[in-house]
This record gives C-alpha cells, sequence and structure tokens, in this order.
C-alpha cells in the first residue's frame, strides 16, 4: 500500500500462463516513469488493438516527433523478427536466391564492407540485424527520450530497407505474409506511418494494401506472382530519382537498365559516412 492506494506491479512473473500476460490495467503516459515509457505506450496501444492504426500512430502531446518514430521503427523491427522465422522454412538460398520485391527489382545487402548480393532471407536477417546495430548504437542514438538531429536522417534509411521484407513476403511468400499481417496489420501500419510522417517516398510503398489488393490476388499462387503480374505495369514500375532533389538519399535507376546476368551497377553513397553506403535498386 502507498498512501492508500494499491500498487500495481506491472511484471510477468515466472509461471504465468500466456493467456495473463499483461492483465493489468492500461496507463496514461504520462503515468509512466520511465525511459522507456514511449516504447512501454505503443506496445500498451498495440495490445490494446493492433487494428487500430490512426490510434497506435497518433502523436501524443508533448512527445517530440523524432522520438516517437525512433520508438516506432524499434517496435517494427522487434515485430519482424516473427516474420522471418516464420519465412526461414520455404525462403532459402535455393527458393530465393536473390533479394527481389517484385520482377523489376533486384536489390543489394548494404551490411557488407561493400553492397553486395544476398539471398533473400540472408537479406533479411541482415537488414534486422543492421537495424538493430543503428538504432541501438550509442553514437547516432545515446538517448531513448531525445534524438540528436545529425542522426534524424537514418531513420529514412532504415526505413526504406526494412520496407523491402513486406515486399519479399508479399510478393513471393504470399500465404505467409497473410496469415502474419491478418495477425498484426503490421505492414498496413507502416506504411501508414511513413506516410504520415513523411519517412518514404510513396513511389517506393509498393505492397498494394487498398480494397482492390484481394482481388488481385485471387488468382496468385502461393507466391503470389500472379498478383506481381497483374500491378508490374502500374504500382511497381521503377521510379526515375534524381539523386540531386532527394540529397542523395536513392540511387538514380537508369533507363538503360542491366539486363539480368549484367553486371551490376556500382552502388552511390547515401553520405560521407562509410557506414551509410546504399544498396542499388536494379531493374531487370
Amino acid at each position: 500500500m502507498e498512501g492508500g492506494t494499491d500498487v500495481i506491479a506491472r511484471r510477468i512473473n515466472p509461471g504465468t500462463k500466456f493467456r495473463d500476460f499483461y492483465s493489468w490495467p492500461d496507463e496514461e503516459l504520462d503515468e509512466m516513469e520511465s525511459t522507456l515509457a514511449i516504447q512501454q505506450y505503443i506496445q500498451q496501444k498495440i495490445r490494446r488493438d493492433y487494428t487500430d492504426i490512426e490510434g497506435i500512430l497518433d502523436l501524443p502531446l508533448k512527445v517530440d516527433v523524432n522520438v516517437w518514430n525512433y520508438e516506432h521503427l524499434r517496435q517494427f523491427c522487434m515485430q519482424l523478427n516473427e516474420l522471418c522465422v516464420l519465412l526461414q522454412p520455404v525462403c532459402n538460398a535455393e527458393t530465393c536466391s536473390q533479394m527481389t520485391a517484385t520482377v523489376s527489382w533486384i536489390f543489394l545487402c548494404a551490411v557488407h564492407k561493400e553492397p553486395k548480393e544476398c539471398c533473400a532471407i540472408d537479406y533479411i536477417r541482415h537488414t534486422l540485424d543492421g537495424a538493430a546495430g543503428i538504432l541501438n548504437s550509442n553514437k547516432y542514438f545515446p538517448s531513448r527520450v531525445n534524438i540528436k538531429d545529425s542522426s534524424v536522417n537514418k531513420l529514412p534509411s532504415t526505413c526504406r530497407r526494412v520496407y523491402r521484407i513486406f515486399s519479399h513476403a508479399y510478393f513471393h511468400h504470399k500465404s505467409i505474409y497473410d496469415d502474419f499481417e491478418s495477425r498484426t496489420m503490421l505492414c498496413h501500419r507502416f506504411d501508414r506511418w511513413v506516410k504520415k510522417f513523411d519517412l518514404i517516398t510513396p513511389d517506393l510503398l509498393i505492397v498494394p494494401l487498398d480494397d482492390n489488393s484481394d482481388n488481385l490476388s485471387d488468382n496468385s499462387d502461393n507466391d503470389g506472382y500472379s498478383t506481381l503480374q497483374a500491378i508490374n505495369n502500374s504500382v511497381v514500375e521503377a521510379p526515375n530519382y534524381k539523386e540531386e532533389e532527394d540529397n542523395g538519399h536513392y540511387a538514380t535507376v537508369s533507363e538503360n537498365a542491366p539486363q539480368p546476368n549484367a553486371a551490376p551497377i556500382v552502388p552511390d553513397v547515401e553520405d560521407e559516412d562509410s557506414e551509410d553506403e546504399d544498396e542499388t535498386t536494379i531493374r531487370e
């Protein structure tokens, strides 16, 4: 007892059954006394109703938008680890030898000293590991309550790479994607989040999430190739970004892009920090 009020212990004790996890009452953000309050608040809202995307993303008063986005990106990466585990039995070096999101794109893995091709599941693992390394870096994010202005530009580049996990799963492992999405609405939330806070240009959001997406996938096989072919000439047309307009964040896609088995384009560098070399997208 404290001041005549019961103190609620918000912890999961050893032996607690899964159905009894998080059985304590919700707590308002301004009542949370922790440096992890924003993370806890986001997770609380997801547990309450994962389909309430607008409610989950709604920026609370007096919360810095950069801290809010940083914590959301951490949460997306944590939840994407489950999708990675689900993909492992069917996505391997033999079935998905390249990280492709549609027939138009091959992605080079940027976590290596020099970006190079990886099979899709390795790309996914490397991307999540790389994102964790950046988001937990004392150099870029030494605090969970205050984000340095110089570190904010790490968020869009990390978002861009992480999003490719959704697109690969959707176009090449549709049944797994559908099952995961029905339980989490994670891609829908990610798509709405990056649009709401202007973190990724809309041209790069190639997973169809509107009401027509179900009709597109009706005739798909388990890998979603019918859906891919149906939208390949519209939604996923490779954008021709100009580096001077995008501050070098996106590699320019040439109209004379290489054909399959051709030598890849030399990747462009995103900024002067060698740790931020970005992969080049290749249009087949």
